[in-house]
C-alpha cells in the first residue's frame, strides 16, 4: 500500500495571539491551517481516488463488522458471537455495501503493482511485509497477554474463544494479502489470464460442492477459493496499474456483468444473498470464498473504476504551496477537508483495520463489568429495534478506536519508516 507522508508543521514567525481572541476562532484557524499543510504535502501527481477507495472500503469492513457482529450474553453467563442477519433477513442488503474487501484487494493490487521495482523483488517484499506484519505482532502480543489473564480470572473458555475469535477474524485477510503481494511479479506478467483462471477455479470447486453434496473432503479442497478468490481483482488491480481501464466501457462491463451475473447465482444458483457468513446458513459466500462473492466483487470493481473521476472532484487537487504565515489567513474547502479524513486514515489503515475489533470488545466487556446487560450490545440481535440502538454503541466503539489509533498508531508508521519501535 502506497503510504500518505504529511509535512510536519512549520512554526509561523508571527506576532502573539492577543488575550482576548476567544479560543474558538483560534482552533477553527489551526484546523484549518493543517487541512492546509495535508492538501499541500500531497504530491500534485498522487490519484487521490486510490485513497479514497482504500479508506472507504477499510471504513466499510469496521463499521459491517460492528454492526452485523454481535457479542451476545447467553443465559449461562458466556458470550457468544450472534449476527442479526440470521435473525433480521431483511438487512441482507446491509452485506452488499459492507463487504468491500474486493475494493481493498483491486486497489492493493494496483498500488503493488506500480511500485514493484523489477530486479528488487526481495528488498520490495521485505519493506511490504514488514508494514503489514510489525503491527500484527504488536497487537497480538497483547492479546496473549489478555487471554491470559481471563484464564487465570477464571473466566469461561467459551467467553475467552468467541473474543479471541473475533481479533483474530481479521488477520486471515492480511495474510491473503501477504500471499498475493508475494505474487506480483507472477501477476504483473499476464494480469488478464491469471484472473480468468483463478475464476475458473472458483467456479469448478463451487460445481464440485454442489455435487458431492458438501462432502468433507471437498469442502477441504474448496479452502483454495480464498486464495483464489480474492486473487481475481487483486489482478484487475494490475491490468488497471497497466492502463487497462482507461476508458468507460471495461468498468461498465465489469459493473452489469457482475450485478447480472451474481444476481442469477443467488436466484437460480442456489447461492445465498448474503455476502458475509450467517450463525446457521448451510452455506456462507465468505468462508471459503465463492463464485457469487467472486462476481460481486466484479461489480464492486466497476462500481469503483466509475467512481473515480467523482472521488477526485470531491477531494480535490493540491493548491500551489503557501508559506506558513498565509495559513492562518486561507481557509480550507470542503474538498481539503474530505482529503484531510481521507489522508489521515490511510496513514492508520492497518492500525483500524486490527483494532477495530478490540474496541468493540473492550466496550462490551467494560459496559457489561459495570452495568450488566444492555440493550444493544449485550443482547441477541433479534429485533429492528437494535439496529439504531447499536449504531449509539457504533460511535462509542469508534471514539475508543481513535485512542487505540493514537496508542499504536506508532508502530505502523515506524513499520513504514523502517525505525524500531520502543516501547
Amino acid at each position: 500500500m502506497a503510504d500518505v507522508r504529511l509535512l510536519p508543521p512549520a512554526e509561523p514567525r508571527t506576532a502573539p495571539i492577543s488575550g482576548g481572541v476567544p479560543a474558538g476562532p483560534r482552533v477553527a484557524g489551526r484546523l484549518h491551517a493543517l487541512v492546509l499543510r495535508i492538501d499541500a504535502a500531497t504530491p500534485a501527481g498522487r490519484d487521490r481516488a486510490i485513497d479514497v477507495l482504500r479508506a472507504l472500503s477499510t471504513l466499510g469492513v469496521v463499521l459491517g463488522h460492528w454492526l452485523v457482529t454481535a457479542v451476545t450474553l447467553r443465559a449461562d453467563g458466556h458470550l457468544m458471537n450472534e449476527s442479526p442477519l440470521g435473525h433480521l433477513p431483511a438487512l441482507t442488503p446491509l452485506s452488499w455495501v459492507l463487504q468491500p474487501l474486493a475494493i481493498f484487494f483491486f486497489v492493493g493490487g494496483r498500488v503493488a503493482a506500480r511500485s514493484y521495482p523489477t530486479g528488487h523483488y526481495r528488498p520490495w517484499l521485505a519493506k511490504r511485509m514488514r508494514r503489514l506484519l510489525r503491527p500484527v505482532g504488536t497487537l497480538l502480543s497483547l492479546w496473549i497477554l489478555v487471554v491470559l489473564g481471563l484464564a487465570a480470572a477464571g473466566v469461561a473458555h467459551e467467553t475467552i474463544s468467541t473474543l479471541f475469535n473475533l481479533v483474530l477474524s481479521p488477520l486471515w485477510f492480511l495474510l491473503v494479502f501477504l500471499v498475493l503481494t508475494a505474487l506480483t511479479p507472477l501477476v504483473r506478467r499476464a494480469p488478464g489470464r491469471i484472473a480468468v483462471v483463478a475464476c475458473a477455479v472458483v467456479a469448478v470447486l463451487d460445481a464440485a460442492h454442489f455435487a458431492g453434496g458438501g462432502a468433507d473432503w471437498i469442502e477441504t479442497v474448496r479452502n483454495v477459493n480464498v486464495l483464489a478468490g480474492w486473487l481475481v481483482p487483486y489482478c484487475l488491480g494490475a491490468v488497471w496499474a497497466a492502463g487497462g481501464f482507461a476508458r468507460r466501457r471495461p468498468a461498465a462491463l465489469l459493473l452489469g456483468g457482475g450485478v447480472a451475473a451474481t444476481a442469477a447465482l443467488i436466484v437460480w444458483g442456489g447461492y445465498p444473498a448474503s455476502m458475509v457468513g450467517v450463525n446457521g446458513a448451510a452455506m456462507s459466500n465468505l468462508n471459503p470464498l465463492s463464485l457469487a462473492a467472486v462476481t460481486f466483487g466484479l461489480a464492486q470493481c466497476g462500481a469503483a473504476l466509475l467512481l473515480c473521476g467523482p472521488l477526485r472532484r470531491l477531494v480535490g487537487q493540491p493548491r500551489s504551496a503557501v508559506r506558513p504565515a498565509q495559513d492562518r489567513q486561507l481557509r480550507g474547502t470542503p474538498g481539503q477537508f474530505a482529503w484531510a479524513a481521507v489522508a489521515l486514515m490511510n496513514t492508520s489503515v492497518i492500525t483500524v483495520f486490527l483494532w477495530h475489533q478490540t474496541a468493540m470488545i473492550s466496550v462490551t466487556a467494560l459496559a457489561l463489568g459495570l452495568d450488566g446487560p444492555l440493550f444493544g450490545l449485550h443482547t441477541a440481535p433479534d429485533t429492528l429495534a437494535w439496529v439504531p440502538v447499536r449504531l449509539l454503541w457504533m460511535a462509542v466503539f469508534a471514539l475508543l478506536l481513535v485512542g487505540l489509533c493514537r496508542a499504536f498508531g506508532r508502530v505502523e508508521h515506524d513499520a513504514r519508516s523502517g525505525r524500531a519501535t520502543v516501547a
